[in-house]
């Protein structure tokens, strides 16, 4: 199979080229193919004739969003349109990564995959108008919603966390933001076999389990034994930033895992990337 990965220098693009060995890969990135510019990119999925693009470039910067929502739509809702046109044109069918913040967090039972969507800031907007391009446009899609992805060799939580453990002894840490931490090679290989089934629709693909931001980093602390770091629980209100996270959207995967997709328990990945990133 001939795939295209759009934004094949992030984390999850990265990840995917690792994983992806037994197919014929190729990808683009900035400032190479700009994804808001729809003749970019139809010159290089003209190029490459994929059968599969996986299009992972995005702006994920949800503060950077919230500052200019303008922008947010641009790269994120506008690249999505341009991809999805290029699959339509050329014959290939389409991977989309979204996330959870295309949901309010509204619901302490989590959300599943059909769900409505109802998001709460500009970045998860940007990302909703997306998947709705996505839909409207390919018809042979998957969209794969993701959360608080993580990946050796980049800034994460899990890399702030543990530089300011050591640093200073202490951390205060959101206790009303839950959602589900995935492992970058985790979510690659769910893609991979998912991408096998032409079973196309929406799947959650996140590492099961839901935990808040707090006990994700207690977590952290525990595997890496920093057992004397005091971390204090404090509310979203209390930690100023630009944009407001849904404060519970977890993911539950249902499709995925009626065709035998399953991720392993976010504990367990975690304790890999640590062994691997030390």
């Amino acid at each position: 199979m001939k795939v295209l990965i759009t934004g094949n220098r992030g984390q999850l693009g990265t990840a995917l080229q690792a994983m992806l060995t037994a197919h014929e890969v190729s990808g683009f990135d900035l400032p190479e193919v700009d994804i808001t510019t729809k003749e970019a990119v139809f010159t290089a999925v003209a190029a490459t004739a994929p059968d599969v693009v996986i299009h992972c470039a995005a702006y994920t910067n949800v503060d950077g969003c919230a500052k200019d929502p303008e922008l947010a739509y641009r790269a994120n809702g506008l690249g999505a349109q341009n991809v999805a046109l290029a699959c339509l044109e050329f014959g290939a069918a389409m991977v989309h990564v979204s996330t959870n913040e295309v949901f309010a967090g509204d619901r302490l039972d989590g959300y599943e995959e059909w769900m409505p969507l109802n998001p709460v800031n500009a970045y998860g907007r940007s990302k909703a108008a997306a998947e709705f391009h996505v839909r409207t446009i390919s018809p042979r899609h998957y969209i794969t919603r993701t959360a608080w992805l993580y990946a050796p060799g980049g800034r994460n939580f899990i890399h702030a966390i543990l530089n300011r453990a050591r640093d200073n002894g202490r951390l205060r840490v959101v206790i009303d933001e839950v959602g589900n931490p995935t492992y970058a090679n985790d979510l690659a290989a769910a893609i991979a076999q998912l991408i096998e089934t032409h079973q196309y629709g929406t799947y959650h693909l996140v590492n099961s389990g839901a935990v808040s931001r707090w006990e994700f980093a207690n977590e952290i602390l525990r595997q890496a034994r920093l057992s004397g770091v005091v971390n204090t629980p404090i509310l979203g209100k209390e930690f100023q930033r630009a944009s407001t996270p849904p404060p519970y959207a977890a993911l539950h995967n249902i499709a995925g895992k009626a065709i035998g997709i399953e991720l392993r328990p976010w504990q367990d990945a975690l304790a890999e990337y640590l062994q691997l990133t030390g």
